[in-house]
């Protein structure tokens, strides 16, 4: 069982995050959908009457376009929050002794269902697959091109504003099932190795990030991991060709390894350490998956094993109702307040 203590949030600054991670500094995170401004003041108070007793000491937002972005404007999704908004959350979660990272979705995830988000709208030259409708028929998600000269410039301006504004040591960037890469649409990317590709992308945003800006770079893991040796199948770990890409990456790392069906064994929790790499499991709504993953992950933790994170995937006011019981929550906002609570001890 993780411990409830948490933690002044300057342990949790990059150069103070120890080898050997002892129960009590163990990450207690939630990984959380940005709400709209008008959900912001209940998410707030969930955070204060739910997630502090629970002993949560991390709170990955994942914001992506929701945000008032300045250098791109017109990358805007609405309602979006604003500088202002992310201050006053940042400082919400500092008094709490909670260290608060942002989330931009890269690479993949670039678009859901029949909505393809602001980047590839506004600028489509970014396509990973240009010939696909924008309405996606046929796919998961988009991806951009990793390869094109402009997408970097425009991103981590993006990134930037973001770190400002929630005044973060850390951003995570997803990454996660990224299914479209190395496609025959484009043409800097057409032939191309995908592990190798991936890597790129990788390696940009660290250079970035960590070289660059000094701050923590997380991650998901799926797309690092073979799904034929780990017999996860193609969503958890990767069929396309770019497992290999775990040794092309810095082992600076923090990788997300996220697993939500009950099993026996998480085999990536072991490899990634192995790996050299710190690792934070991830489950979502499943109690009984959950409380397997950290139980497996506490049974096979070296000095690599940072704790547990429990993803929501739900819209930050519903996952705030349903932790505060009040309102009307999603079935989904329930269980996942459910597994948060079977694995934080309440």
């Amino acid at each position: 069982m993780l411990a409830s203590s948490v933690l002044p949030l300057m342990m949790f600054v990059q150069s103070a995050i120890p080898m050997k991670a002892t129960p009590l500094q163990r990450w207690r995170g939630v990984h959380i959908m940005a709400p709209n401004p008008d959900g912001l003041p209940l998410l707030k108070r969930a955070i204060t009457e739910a997630l502090v007793p629970l002993g949560v000491n991390v709170i990955v937002l994942e914001v992506n376009y929701r945000f008032e972005c300045q250098s791109h404007p017109e990358l805007r999704m609405e309602p979006a929050l604003t500088k202002a908004h992310a201050r006053e959350l940042a400082a919400l979660c500092r008094q709490h002794n909670i260290r608060l990272i942002p989330q931009f979705q890269c690479l993949g995830h670039q678009s859901w269902a029949k909505t393809t988000f602001p980047l590839l709208t506004k600028y489509p030259e970014l396509d990973e697959t240009p010939q696909i409708p924008q309405d996606n028929p046929g796919i998961y998600c988009r991806s951009w091109c990793p390869l094109h000269p402009k997408v970097n410039t425009i991103v981590f301006a993006l990134m930037d504003e973001l770190i400002d504004a929630f005044q973060a040591d850390a951003l995570h960037v997803g990454m996660d099932e990224v299914f479209l890469i190395a496609s025959e649409q484009c043409s800097r990317c057409k032939g191309k190795n995908p592990a190798e590709l991936f890597a790129k992308a990788v390696n940009d945003y660290h250079q970035h990030l960590v070289k660059k800006k000094k701050l923590t770079m997380l991650m998901w893991g799926d797309r690092l991991l073979d799904a034929a040796v780990m017999k996860y199948g193609k969503w958890e770990a990767s069929e396309n060709g770019t497992a290999p890409a775990i040794d092309l990456i810095p082992k600076d790392i923090v990788i997300c390894d996220w697993h939500y069906g009950l099993r026996d064994e998480y085999p990536s929790v072991p490899y990634f350490q192995q790996k050299g790499f710190r690792v934070l499991p991830s489950s979502w709504k499943d109690a009984k998956a959950a409380v397997a993953l950290r139980d497996f992950a506490e049974r096979h933790a070296t000095e690599k094993m940072l704790g547990h994170l429990c993803t929501t995937w739900v819209n930050g006011a519903d996952f705030a109702r349903a932790l505060l019981g009040e309102g009307e929550a999603s079935e989904s906002a329930k269980q996942a307040a459910q597994a948060l609570r079977a694995c934080f001890g309440m």
